[in-house]
């Protein structure tokens, strides 16, 4: 699904909202590299990224040409920022009225609102599609993003203990988040 181009001012920035482009793969596996290592707080370390740029492209592409998935860019006065974006869970008619979704940005853009903006017009789009309710999982000891997530109406709705394994050994749990539309 494509994300027609929308303008915001944050606190004093120009924000741009918009859809990627193919020819930003290389930029977004740049990136992907770079938020893994900036934080614990993401699905992997960053010399697990080994997406070429072919791989990007395709996963750019498929998502673009989806009716049941997004991924929204968010550019700060001109520089990229970062994503979000959701996919159906759907594998079956039971798991249909699921969306799963998920937000990483660059440090530097975090704290003014940036991730509130973006996740406010990606949950409008999965409401407006007709999914019943989005879910996403946030590590344990990530006080920042568990509130935001809160904020916005996502209720606590279980935790795996030591789901992550850090390479200095210690863990982090995950927790199952979930908002419903309906219901």
């Amino acid at each position: 699904m494509i994300f027609a181009d929308e303008i915001y001012m944050l606190n004093g920035k120009k924000i741009l909202l918009r859809s990627a482009r193919a020819d930003e793969s290389q930029m977004l596996i740049d990136y992907l590299k770079t938020v893994t290592r900036e934080t614990r707080f993401l699905m992997s370390e960053p010399d697990e990224i080994h997406y070429t740029k072919e791989d990007e492209e395709q996963f750019i592409n498929e998502h673009n040409q989806s009716e049941d998935s997004l991924m929204i860019l968010a550019f700060v006065d001109g520089e990229y920022a970062g994503n979000c974006s959701f996919e159906s869970k759907s594998g079956s008619r039971r798991t249909k009225h699921r969306a799963g979704m998920g937000i990483a940005l660059f440090q530097k853009y975090t704290g003014f609102g940036l991730g509130k903006l973006m996740l406010k017009r990606l949950l409008t789009v999965i409401k407006n599609i007709g999914f019943e309710q989005a879910e996403l999982t946030v590590v344990g000891n990530n006080e920042k993003a568990y509130h935001l997530y809160k904020s916005l109406g996502f209720k606590e709705c279980g935790i795996i203990p030591n789901a992550n394994k850090y390479d200095d050994g210690t863990y982090a749990d995950d927790i199952f988040m979930v908002l419903k539309f309906y219901c």
